[in-house]
C-alpha cells in the first residue's frame, strides 16, 4: 500500500515512515514520536514502577516525550502534581529511563511551567490576569522570579540528565507559562520581559540558551512552539517564524508543534478534529527553517502519518493517545501488520477525562492502558494458568462481544462468536454514522482483522439458542441492548422512530425533527440530522472498507477544510492568534428540536473534555434545546408537551426516540436456568447509558475470569 504525492509525483510506501533520520548524535529508528501525555500515574503511590512498565511497552517508538513535570512548586499542574527538583525525585525517574533503555528506546521529559493555568494558590504570571478555565488568580512574577526560574528549568534539565533522560522538551505552548511570556493576550508588562516582541520572548530563549550551556552538545532538546494560539491577541505569523528562527539559533535540535490554547473556543485533539488537520502549519513553518519539525494533533494512524511526511509538511510525527490506543502502534508497522493496530478513536472518555477527574487515564478501546501491571501479560500469551483450553461462545458482537472473544482467544480457548445481525460492531456500527466519530469504524475494523488473525469463527446473521450453544464450555452473552419504547400516547403512529431507525440508515428523518432524550445518543442524532452530507451514506450500496467508515484521502482533504471553516480557524494567518472573527455559517438542512424531561442544561451528562464541543456544535447549528419538559403526547402533527406551565405543539415531520436502552439478557437467563457456564457484559449487563469504556472492559474480563 503506498501514497503518491502530487508535488513530487514520488510514490512512498507506509514503511517509509519508518526510515532512519539523522540530525547528528541522535539516529531515530523511525519517525513516530510519543507525544507528552499526562496519565496520573505522576502522582501515584507506585507511579514510577507503573511508568516504567507504561514507557517500556512503547519504547518501539522513535521517540518518548514524558507528561509535564514542573521546574518548581508554584509551576505544579496541581497540588501534589509532579514536580523535578531534588536528587531524591531524579532516583524515581531513574526507574522509567533504565526500563526505557533496556528496550531500546529513547526517552525525554517535558519540563512543564503552568503559569496561570495552574490549579493551586501559588500559581504565577507574567501579569495577574485569571485564566478562564481557572478558579485561582496568578500572582505576577518578578524580575527576580524570572530569573530564578531560568535557573529551575536548568536545574530541571540538569536533573533529567541525571536520571538517564536523553533530553528534555521545553513547553512553550497550549498557554503554559512560558506562551503566556510570548502573547500580548496575557504579558502586559513594561520591563525587559514584556512590550516588544523582542521583550516577550526573552524568557523562553534565556531558558533555552541556559539549558545548552549547562547540558552541552550531546543532550536533545525539544522547543515546543506555538504556532496556532487560537485565541485573540495570540501571536502573529510574523512572531511564530521570528521565534522558531532565534530557537533554531539557541541550539534546539527538534521544534514541535503547539496548536491552541486550553481556553481556545476551537477543538484541537478531539474526534471531531479531521485527522491531520493542523499539519498544515507545521508545513508552512518547515519552509522557513532548517531545525527538524514535528507535526501534532490527532494524527492516529499511520496512513496519515504516511501522508504528512510524505507531503513534506514535517520530519516527525507526534503521536499521543494513539500509542495508548496500541503501544505496539510502531512495531506493527515496521513489521507490516498494520491491519491489526488498534486505532485510537479521538473519544477522550478514559484518557483526558479520567485526568479531569483526578483518575488514572485508560484508554476505552485499550482499558489495558496505564493499568498494564494489573493485566496478564500479552508477552506471556495472556495464558495465566490455563493449561487446556475451553470450548467458548461469545453470543453479540458488539464492541463487548469482539473484545470478549479476541481476550478468550489469546488465552488459548476455542473461540466461536455468533452475531444475529448481518454485520458485526453493534453499536459502533450506528456510532461510526455520526459526523465526528467516524473513526470509531476503526476499533471495528481492528476486532475483524485480529479475530481473523486469531482463527476465531464468526458467524452473523444467527440468533443463538441453547440448541447451538449447549456443546460448549462457556458461553459469553453480550447481545447487547434495544432502544427503550416509552409510555406515550401515539407513540406507534408512523412518525415515531428509534435513534436505530435514523443512525442506520433503515429510515430518514424530514425538515423538522424532534429528539426526544438529550444523553449522549440525543446529541449525536442531533449532529447527525443537522449534517447535510451525513445521511447520504448508503452501506448496503458500499464496500467492507466503506462499511467500515473508512474515509478516502478526498474525504479526509474535505473534512479538514470543512472543520478549520467551520470553527474559524484562519489558514490564512490574517488575524493574531490565527482565529477569525467570526467562523464561517452553519448550515444546518433540517429545524431540530432536542428535549428532556430534568430541568437543568442539556448535556450534562456528556464529557468533561468534550461536552462543550457538543453543544457548541449544536448552538452552531441551531438547534433548539428545551429542558423540564412534560410529554403529553404524540400525534400526526407532531408532541405535545408542557413547558414552562405551558402547553405546546411541537409541530414536526419526525419524532426520533432517543429515550435510553434496555438490556437484551433472555438468552442469559434461559441459559443459566438450564445450567450452563456463562457469563453476562456490556449492554446486555446494564443499559443505563451506553458505555463502550465498561463494555470493552467487562468482555476482556470476562474471558479472563473463564
Amino acid at each position: 500500500m503506498s501514497l503518491t504525492t502530487h508535488a513530487d509525483k514520488t510514490t512512498v510506501p507506509f514503511g517509509s515512515v519508518y526510515a532512519a533520520y539523522d540530525f547528528g548524535f541522535l539516529q531515530l529508528p523511525n519517525r513516530i514520536v510519543m507525544g507528552s501525555m499526562h496519565t496520573g500515574l505522576e502522582e501515584h503511590p507506585q507511579g514510577p514502577q507503573r511508568l516504567a512498565r507504561f514507557y517500556a511497552d512503547r519504547a518501539s517508538t522513535g521517540l518518548i516525550i514524558t507528561g509535564g513535570v514542573a521546574p518548581n512548586e508554584e509551576g505544579r499542574v496541581g497540588e501534589g502534581s509532579g514536580v523535578l527538583e531534588t536528587t531524591e525525585q531524579a532516583a524515581h525517574h531513574s526507574l522509567v529511563t533504565q526500563a526505557v533503555r533496556a528496550e531500546g528506546g529513547r526517552i525525554v521529559l517535558q519540563i512543564l511551567h503552568t503559569g496561570r493555568y495552574g490549579y493551586h494558590k501559588k500559581c504565577v504570571a507574567p501579569s495577574p490576569l485569571q485564566a478562564p478555565i481557572n478558579r485561582y488568580k496568578p500572582t505576577e512574577m518578578t524580575s527576580e522570579d524570572v530569573l530564578r526560574t531560568v535557573k529551575d528549568f536548568v536545574r530541571c534539565a540538569e536533573l533529567a540528565g541525571q536520571a538517564g533522560y536523553h533530553g528534555v522538551e521545553i513547553m512553550a505552548s497550549e498557554g503554559y507559562l512560558l506562551n503566556q511570556f510570548i502573547a500580548p493576550r496575557t504579558n502586559k508588562r513594561n520591563d525587559e520581559w514584556g512590550g516588544s516582541f523582542e521583550n516577550r520572548v526573552r524568557f523562553p530563549l534565556e531558558i533555552l540558551k541556559a539549558i545548552r550551556k549547562a547540558m552541552g552538545g550531546n543532550f536533545l532538546i525539544v522547543f515546543r512552539l506555538s504556532m496556532l494560539d487560537l485565541v485573540e491577541d495570540g501571536s502573529t505569523w510574523e512572531e511564530v517564524v521570528s521565534l522558531a528562527k532565534e530557537v533554531e539559533k539557541c541550539g534546539a535540535n527538534i521544534i514541535n508543534s503547539g496548536i491552541g490554547w486550553h481556553e481556545s473556543r476551537v477543538p484541537t485533539i478531539a474526534s471531531n478534529v479531521p485527522p491531520g488537520s493542523y499539519a498544515f502549519i507545521t508545513g508552512r513553518l518547515k519552509k522557513e527553517i532548517k531545525v527538524p519539525l514535528i507535526a501534532v494533533n490527532r494524527i492516529n494512524s499511520l496512513q496519515v502519518a504516511a501522508e504528512i511526511l510524505s507531503s513534506h509538511l514535517a520530519d516527525f510525527v507526534s503521536m499521543a493517545r494513539p500509542l495508548l490506543a496500541d503501544p505496539k502502534l510502531a512495531l506493527k508497522g515496521k513489521t507490516g501488520r498494520t491491519h491489526l493496530i488498534n486505532t485510537c478513536i479521538g473519544c477522550n472518555q478514559a484518557c483526558l477525562d479520567h485526568i479531569f477527574e483526578n483518575k488514572i487515564a485508560a484508554c476505552i478501546v485499550n482499558p489495558m492502558a496505564c493499568h498494564e501491571t494489573e493485566w496478564p501479560s500479552e508477552e506471556k500469551g495472556l495464558s495465566g494458568a490455563i493449561r487446556v483450553g475451553k470450548k467458548v461462545a461469545v453470543v453479540g458482537a458488539g464492541p463487548a462481544g469482539l473484545a470478549a472473544a479476541e481476550m478468550a482467544a489469546k488465552r488459548g480457548h476455542n473461540v466461536e462468536v455468533f452475531e444475529a445481525s448481518d454485520i458485526v460492531g453493534g453499536q459502533f456500527q450506528l456510532a461510526c454514522r455520526v459526523p465526528g466519530k467516524e473513526d470509531y469504524a476503526q476499533t471495528i475494523r481492528y476486532f475483524s482483522c485480529s479475530l481473523e488473525e486469531l482463527g476465531v469463527k464468526v458467524n452473523t446473521s444467527v440468533k443463538a439458542d441453547y440448541t447451538c450453544l449447549k456443546h460448549f464450555d462457556h458461553v459469553i452473552v453480550a447481545t447487547g441492548v434495544s432502544p427503550r419504547m416509552p409510555r406515550l400516547p401515539g407513540i406507534h403512529l408512523p412518525l415515531v422512530k428509534t435513534y436505530a431507525d435514523i443512525l442506520s440508515g433503515r429510515c430518514q428523518a424530514g425538515p423538522r425533527v424532534a429528539i426526544l432524550g438529550s444523553g449522549g445518543i440525543g446529541f449525536d442524532l442531533a449532529e447527525y440530522l443537522s449534517d447535510a452530507h451525513a445521511e447520504k451514506w448508503d452501506p448496503a450500496s458500499q464496500t467492507l472498507s466503506a462499511q467500515w467508515g473508512l474515509r478516502s484521502q478526498d474525504d479526509l482533504v474535505n473534512a479538514r477544510q470543512h472543520y478549520l471553516s467551520a470553527w474559524g480557524v484562519d489558514k490564512n494567518y490574517t488575524e493574531r492568534g490565527g482565529l477569525q472573527k467570526t467562523p464561517s455559517p452553519w448550515f444546518n438542512p433540517r429545524r431540530i428540536y432536542m428535549l428532556q424531561r430534568k430541568p437543568g442544561k442539556p448535556g450534562e451528562s456528556l464529557g468533561k473534555t468534550t461536552g462543550w464541543i457538543h453543544k457548541a456544535s449544536l448552538k452552531n447549528a441551531g438547534v433548539e434545546m428545551l429542558s423540564g419538559v412534560v410529554y403529553e403526547g404524540i400525534t400526526e402533527e407532531g408532541v405535545r408537551i408542557v413547558h414552562q406551565d405551558v402547553q405546546k405543539l411541537i409541530e414536526v415531520d419526525t419524532i426520533v426516540l432517543a429515550t435510553g436502552q434496555e438490556s437484551q439478557n433472555s438468552l442469559y437467563e434461559d441459559l443459566k436456568l438450564k445450567g450452563m457456564a456463562c457469563s453476562l457484559i456490556g449492554g446486555a449487563r446494564l443499559a443505563s447509558e451506553l458505555d463502550a469504556k465498561r463494555a470493552i472492559s467487562e468482555g476482556m474480563r470476562a474471558a479472563i475470569e473463564i
